[in-house]
């Protein structure tokens, strides 16, 4: 419409009272509708949103009874049960030697054969020089012999005049008498004197037959024999070599006995409590790619304070001599165990300041926080003491959006269907 146009007229439409008042009646109902539907709210879209969405699905666990095993692994380097260098006793000339690198030998078995020159001649003056004191020995015997013997002449001759004078006093001589008396007193004289001399003989033949024993302990000490069975791992000297005796001198090889190996551990302090002897142990070696049996022989029984250790020797036999002295190994001793511990994956349980709990799904789907008691822990699981009953279904993954109360859909990562699960609604 133009400015300045006037408004058309409207047709006049004549409506009769009674229709008047039912169209006003018709549009007051039409408000009351409108208004009493405008009294209650419309969901929001979240709202619906959330109310139509699925129950969000969790990975769960159940508590499980299983064996749990606390180990502890150190690295060590295998070393002979015993290794010594063989030294001489004497000083001498290496006439010859009977072994060489690599050797198996055994307790007893000649190494070496040592040459002394003058321990011949030592010898052979010795053996002149027993004989000579033998020689002496055997005439003081007899010396002592022929004195007793003076003494008993003496003697009866004493008690023969002694019985006569009894009968018929006055027929012997009293000079005659002491005669016989002194010279009994002089037969006991020459008897301990004898027997002086016998006992002086006997002390210098053993003395030269002591010095006899001597060298020829000597003389067998030129033969060098192994102290026990191993094997040969160095040798020192070549034949004609002088050998000094004693730790002073060189040793002439070194032997190492392996049908039995040791390992020496550095334990943590916190760890020595749980030690024992003759406790198995697992023995890696990578470079074999076999493990071997072995146990715990020997505790130091000291701390060393610069490391908080303590050395712990562990023997692992050897008889087919595969494993080498300088091997390195890695041992896995057993400090705890637990069978049948009721535990469940390390991942579901969540420490705090305010203690260690799990988020569980309980009756109906819903989510549940529970504190819990810890006991032996491993590297995948940790045993529950308090606070769980076997089938219990715990969460793992991430639990940050999760709310006390939440319904969810718990699903078993072995498999099975968390329904299933006993005493599960």
């Amino acid at each position: 419409m133009e400015a300045g146009q006037a408004f058309p007229e409207r047709p006049f439409v004549w409506i009769p009272p009674g229709a008047q008042r039912a169209h006003l009646l018709t549009v007051s109902a039409l408000l009351a509708v409108g208004l009493g539907c405008s009294s209650t709210p419309v969901p929001a879209p979240a709202v619906r949103a959330e109310r139509a969405a699925p129950p969000q699905r969790v990975a769960v666990v159940a508590a499980a009874r299983t064996t749990l095993a606390s180990d502890l692994s150190l690295m060590a380097e295998f070393r002979p049960f015993q290794e010594v260098d063989v030294m001489a006793k004497v000083t001498g000339y290496l006439q010859r030697i009977e072994v060489d690198v690599g050797t198996r030998v055994q307790q007893g078995q000649l190494l070496a054969v040592l040459e002394v020159p003058e321990m011949a001649d030592e010898l052979a003056k010795n053996a002149a020089a027993v004989s000579k004191s033998r020689a002496e020995l055997e005439r003081a015997r007899q010396e002592v012999a022929r004195a007793q013997t003076a003494r008993e002449m003496t003697q009866l001759s004493h008690s023969r005049l002694a019985s006569v004078m009894e009968k018929r006093p006055g027929l012997v001589a009293q000079q005659e008498i002491d005669t016989v008396r002194n010279r009994d007193l002089l037969a006991q004289a020459q008897i301990a004197a004898a027997q002086s001399t016998l006992a002086a003989t006997e002390q210098s033949v053993r003395m030269i037959e002591a010095e006899q024993a001597r060298l020829r302990t000597l003389q067998g000490y030129t033969r060098v024999t192994a102290p026990f069975d191993g094997i040969v791992t160095r040798r020192f000297v070549d034949t004609g070599a002088m050998i000094q005796a004693g730790s002073s001198g060189k040793p002439i090889v070194r032997i190492a006995q392996i049908h039995i190996l040791r390992l020496v551990l550095p334990i943590p302090e916190a760890a020595v409590p749980r030690l024992k002897t003759g406790t198995p142990v697992a023995v890696r070696v990578d470079s074999l790619g076999r493990t071997f049996s072995g146990r715990i022989a020997r505790l130091s029984s000291q701390i060393q304070t610069a490391t908080r250790t303590m050395d712990t020797e562990v023997d692992v036999p050897n008889p087919a001599g595969i494993l080498v002295p300088g091997m390195f190994a890695e041992v896995r001793l057993r400090l705890d165990e637990r069978r049948a511990a009721l535990s469940v994956p390390a991942e579901a349980v969540e420490r705090s300041g305010e203690g260690d709990s799990v988020v569980l799904v309980g009756r109906n789907h819903q989510i549940e926080r529970r504190s819990v008691k810890l006991g032996l822990e491993t590297a995948d699981r940790v045993e529950i003491l308090g606070g769980l009953t076997d089938g219990d279904l715990v969460v793992i993954g991430n639990r940050s959006q999760l709310r006390a109360g939440q319904k969810v859909d718990p699903k078993r990562v072995d498999g099975e269907l968390a329904g299933t699960a006993k005493g599960r609604g």
